[in-house]
């Protein structure tokens, strides 16, 4: 073995083979050869690579999918390992396009130091949450589409079966057909109507608690792995779980908060033109954690007064909803990577209710003076929300109270 060479490698990875190239640190290459892509394959590309050379690092091409097995093997070995993105297409046009070309430009890519990134450790609790949520949302586009199946058959069913069902909303529709106790026919169109209809409200009934069971075990491990994520207003367990599967098992790959904000599609680009100056947000990154911060923002539009208040703001100075919308994703995405990375507990409420009842002030009239409906104040109070803005705001107004004189 040659110890004194420093070698670069590349990988091209397929779901049968994966194509192996090596070239020195000064990029001239050495070797290329093709390997079978399963156990016995991966030892032989640790064999091949390390019989070069001392390896600085290995770029592999689709770590999240044909290369993930390989890129665990070789992390095990001890290897440095990136990912290398795809050659842009004006590059394949010109140089051509084949595994041993691809190989070699995935360690060209490494040795340049562009177009690569840390790849995802995918051996942890956020693997499962991501093998859970593809099943979740498997489950959820099955669930709709028999729920519409189930309301396209009923608009053109026969009348007595419109006239009997048509009135129910989705629930009670679906637990109604699910009892019900087709008898006819297979020539009659009633019967096979609601023949089919029964089956597929079970078919509902049945991805509804696949759904439940999915979401149980995942708030299950946020629970365990990141428990305090979801403290955060607007952030629930389908968010916070995509965030972290967005993040992986090895958060320390995002190196600071402007590539987490770039990683989730919330990072300002100049979008200036003439006498116009502005920013919109990249459309790159994932769009799922992306869609993600779109919901937390919504959320927090419609429940917490610090939000409204900047919204209100924003509005008077000429914004429109999508600018402002775009302000408020950029500031989620902050607050979001400090959690992941820095996670600080909810702050301890349990003074309020104590206050309040000292002061003789109902949870109804404190909800008035707050402008909020008395569960919010009520489950601020028992810790079942995190809302510091209204928590803040609650306990100055508690604080301005005087003490209501016993009669």
């Amino acid at each position: 073995m040659n110890t004194e060479t420093s070698v670069v490698v590349g990988i091209d990875t397929h779901a049968d083979t994966h194509h192996v190239a090596v070239i020195n640190e000064h990029g001239k290459p050495i070797a290329d050869q093709e390997f079978l892509a399963v156990g016995t394959g991966y030892r032989k590309i640790v064999e091949f690579i390390t019989s070069h050379g001392t390896v600085m690092t290995v770029g592999v091409e689709g770590t999240g999918s044909y290369g993930a097995e390989l890129t665990k093997i070789l992390r095990r070995a001890g290897m440095n390992v990136l990912e290398v993105n795809r050659p842009n297409r004006a590059e394949r046009r010109l140089r051509g396009k084949s595994d041993p070309l691809d190989a070699y430009q995935a360690a060209h890519s490494v040795l340049a130091g562009k177009g690569t990134s840390i790849p995802k450790a995918k051996d942890g609790p956020v693997e499962c949450l991501r093998i859970l949520r593809t099943g979740r949302s498997s489950a959820v586009k099955a669930h709709t589409s028999a729920v519409n199946q189930i309301k396209g058959l009923l608009v053109s069913a026969p009348d007595t079966l419109r006239a009997k069902y048509r009135g129910l909303r989705t629930p009670a529709l679906i637990a109604t057909l699910s009892r019900a106790r087709p008898s006819g026919h297979f020539a009659d169109p009633e019967y096979v109507c609601l023949l089919t209809m029964k089956s597929l409200a079970l078919r509902c009934q049945s991805l509804a608690a696949e759904i439940s069971a999915a979401d149980t075990a995942l708030q299950d491990i946020l629970d365990t792995y990141a428990p305090l994520l979801c403290d955060l207003p607007g952030v629930g367990t389908e968010v916070a779980s995509q965030m972290l599967v967005t993040v992986g098992d090895n958060p320390e790959r995002v190196g600071n908060e402007a590539q987490f904000a770039s990683l989730v599609g919330a990072a300002p680009i100049p979008a200036s033109s003439g006498k116009t100056t502005r920013h919109r947000l990249s459309r790159g990154g994932d769009r799922d954690a992306n869609l993600a911060l779109h919901r937390i923002v919504l959320t927090r539009m419609s429940t917490c007064g610090q939000t409204k208040t900047y919204v209100s703001k924003r509005t008077a100075e000429g914004k429109s909803k999508r600018e402002i919308i775009r302000c408020l994703k950029r500031y989620v995405a902050r607050e979001i990577y400090r959690q992941i990375m820095n996670p600080q507990p909810a702050p301890n409420n349990a003074d309020l209710r104590q206050r309040r009842t000292e002061l003789g002030v109902t949870l109804a009239s404190a909800a008035g003076a707050l402008g909020q409906w008395p569960s919010v104040i009520s489950r601020l109070e028992r810790g079942l929300i995190r809302n510091d803005y209204l928590a803040a705001t609650y306990r100055q107004w508690l604080t301005e109270q005087t003490p209501a004189i016993p009669v």
